[in-house]
C-alpha cells in the first residue's frame, strides 16, 4: 500500500481504506493513480461492443447483462482510483460480486432451453450477493466459477483451452496485484532509480486492471461459445486486427 505521505491533488484528501502503490497525482493533478485509472478502459471499452453485439444478434439478455456487469466494474474502479473516494471504492467493490454472479449464472445454465430461468439459483446468487454486501466477499466466487468451467469442459473437452486460459490470465493478474501489495516499498525504490517507461510497467496494479479484465471478458466468451454451440448458433471465434478476440455467428444452414 502507498505511505500517508502522498501528495493531494484534485479530488482532495484520500478517504478510501486503500491507497495503493502508484504514487498519487504524479501524472496529473487530476487523477490520483493515473496508470490504474486509465488501465481500466479494457473493463469499459471492449465490453460495451460485445453488449450492442449481443443485441444485434438477438442473443440472451444474460450475455448482455455480463458484458455491461463488466464495463460497470471498470468504471466503478475509474472511478476509485481517479478520486480515492470511499463512496467510489465501493462503487468499484461491489459491482465485482454482482457480475461474477452474473457470470456463475450463465456458466451453470449453459445447457438449458432458450430463454430459461432458473429462480433457484437466481435466487441463491442474490442472496449470496446481499451477504457479501453486508458482510465480506472471498474465495467462493473463484470456486464456483471454477467448478462451472469443469461442468462445461467435461461436456465439450476441447473448451478447456479458452475456460482456462481466461481463468490462467486471472490468475496471473492477481499473482501481479499481491507482488504490488508486499512489496511496494522496494518498488517504489526501484522505479525512482529506472526510467520512466520502466517505472510504467512495474506498476503491477494496473496490470492487475488488464489482466483480470482480459480474463473476465475472455471468460464470457468461453460462456456465450459454449452457450451458442449449446444452442446451434455456429458461433466462431475472429480476431479484430488479428488481436481482439470476439464471436461471430455464421448463417445458419438451410436444409
Amino acid at each position: 500500500m502507498a505511505p500517508a505521505a502522498d501528495r493531494e491533488g484534485y479530488w482532495g484528501p484520500t478517504t478510501s481504506t486503500l491507497d495503493w502503490c502508484e504514487e498519487n497525482y504524479a501524472v496529473t493533478w487530476y487523477i490520483a493513480e493515473f496508470w490504474n485509472t486509465v488501465s481500466n478502459l479494457i473493463m469499459i471499452i471492449p465490453p460495451i461492443f460485445g453488449a450492442i453485439q449481443s443485441v444485434r444478434d438477438g442473443l440472451e439478455k444474460r450475455y448482455v447483462a455480463s458484458y455491461l456487469a463488466l464495463t460497470v466494474v471498470g468504471m466503478g474502479s475509474w472511478c476509485f482510483h481517479m478520486t480515492l473516494k470511499y463512496e467510489m471504492q465501493l462503487l468499484d467493490e461491489l459491482p465485482m460480486i454482482y457480475s461474477c454472479c452474473i457470470f456463475v449464472y450463465c456458466m451453470f445454465e449453459c445447457f438449458k432451453m432458450k430463454n430459461s430461468v432458473n429462480y433457484h439459483l437466481l435466487f441463491i446468487l442474490v442472496l449470496f450477493s446481499l451477504i457479501v454486501t453486508t458482510v465480506m466477499y472471498g474465495m467462493l466466487v473463484f470456486t464456483l466459477v471454477l467448478r462451472s468451467i469443469y461442468i462445461v469442459t467435461w461436456v465439450y473437452p476441447w473448451l478447456r483451452g479458452l475456460g482456462y486460459t481466461s481463468l490462467g490470465i486471472f490468475l496471473l493478474g492477481f499473482l501481479l496485484w499481491n507482488i504490488d501489495n508486499i512489496f511496494c516499498d522496494s518498488l517504489r525504490n526501484f522505479r525512482k532509480k529506472m526510467p520512466p517507461i520502466i517505472g510504467v510497467a512495474t506498476q503491477f496494479h494496473a496490470w492487475w486492471h488488464i489482466l483480470t479484465g482480459l480474463g473476465s471478458y475472455l471468460h464470457i466468451l468461453f460462456s456465450l461459445y459454449t452457450r451458442t454451440l449449446y444452442l446451434k448458433y455456429r458461433p466462431k471465434v475472429k480476431f479484430l486486427f488479428g488481436i481482439w478476440p470476439v464471436i461471430l455467428f455464421e448463417p445458419l444452414r438451410k436444409h
